[in-house]
């Protein structure tokens, strides 16, 4: 294993929750307050700077996400992919649930859900919207927090780092195709240029910068990194609170007039977490594998890249879109409803290796 490779499993099993991400959703739920309340007394600031944007995208916007997106992505060690023929049958669980399974399931449940059972309680002209939003956040898996995940379950470091690795590889090229194939399913129209440009600005670059930038601090000592990422980590978290202020203060109008909207569009998330998880973990038992190896492959199954997310979201649809609403509403659960999914994965260990097949394997 190359000393890449152990400095991030070192790192992925020392995670812990930082101030930032223990209270992520009463940051989020600060956030809201004040993006509402700010748009409401300075609108004409907001203006401003929603038109300060070149093809489409705003700049200021770009520019936190980029903040958000690129520490996180420092923490992946694509060279740990080598590892993923040590637990073949874990990763293939993970991939299938992360990449056959999740988009999809989404797709199925916000249609359920938002196009049909909600629908009379939400703006009709904002369905479509809210059902894109919602595949986006599930189209791709969790790159940076699932560290914490594992480590919480007690997850093995070393499979949590290769299956983030591969996942990350995977987005670079899958993420367009699935997003526009499923929004074309639902009969949303699929900006296919605009969607393509956000991959190559949330995806391709900075993982790019974030590769290059990792190496540079690396070939300078493992206490370099580490001292370098202990100062930019919480960059991501910042980052994404003042995206949410600015996106709560385009969308405040709406939300003061409808916060019944923010718990309907929980509703399909939170089934569609429980779901992923059950399923990641019930599969790994099938196929044997050790319960430290299951945890961290039902809880990336479970958990968003929804930095990706509400980026993607912004750039194809816009601020003051149901798909950006959509979007921050799984930021908003994010944490409180992970951490139940880490606790009932904890719990129920002692049946998980009672009846699982362990016992004839490793």
């Amino acid at each position: 294993m190359s000393v890449q490779c152990e400095v991030t499993a070192k790192q992925a099993a020392g995670a812990k929750m930082s101030v930032f991400e223990r209270f992520l959703s009463l940051w989020v739920f600060l956030c809201i307050i004040a993006g509402v309340l700010a748009g409401q007394m300075v609108p004409g600031v907001f203006r401003a700077v929603g038109k300060m944007e070149i093809a489409h995208v705003n700049l200021p916007v770009g520019l936190l996400i980029w903040v958000m997106i690129i520490p996180m992505l420092m923490n992946v060690d694509f060279g740990a992919l080598h590892e993923v023929k040590q637990h073949v049958r874990g990763i293939g669980v993970t991939l299938f649930v992360n990449w056959l399974v999740k988009p999809f399931s989404m797709a199925l449940l916000a249609s359920i859900f938002i196009g049909h059972l909600f629908r009379p309680l939400l703006p009709s002209g904002q369905i479509d919207s809210y059902i894109a939003g919602l595949i986006l956040l599930a189209a791709a898996p969790c790159t940076a927090m699932v560290f914490v995940w594992s480590r919480l379950s007690n997850g093995d470091p070393l499979f949590t780092l290769s299956q983030v690795a591969l996942n990350d590889t995977i987005m670079v090229f899958a993420f367009a195709p699935i997003v526009g194939l499923l929004l074309g399913l639902s009969s949303i129209t699929v900006p296919w240029a605009t969607l393509f440009t956000s991959v190559v600005l949330y995806i391709v670059i900075p993982v790019i910068i974030a590769q290059f930038w990792r190496l540079f601090l690396l070939r300078r000592g493992a206490s370099v990194f580490d001292a370098a990422m202990a100062k930019i980590g919480p960059w991501s978290i910042v980052a994404l609170l003042l995206t949410l202020v600015l996106l709560f203060a385009f969308q405040g109008t709406e939300i003061i007039r409808q916060p019944l909207v923010i718990v309907l569009l929980a509703v399909p998330i939170l089934v569609q977490v429980f779901f992923n998880a059950s399923l990641a973990y019930g599969l790994n038992r099938v196929v044997g594998e050790k319960h430290n190896i299951a945890c961290p492959s039902a809880l990336i199954g479970a958990s968003n890249f929804f930095e990706l997310a509400v980026a993607a979201a912004i750039s194809l649809f816009g601020f003051n879109s149901g798909a950006a609403l959509a979007t921050v509403v799984g930021v908003l659960i994010e944490v409180p409803v992970m951490l139940m999914a880490v606790k009932l994965v904890t719990v129920s260990k002692g049946w998980y290796e009672d009846t699982g097949g362990l016992r004839n394997h490793g």
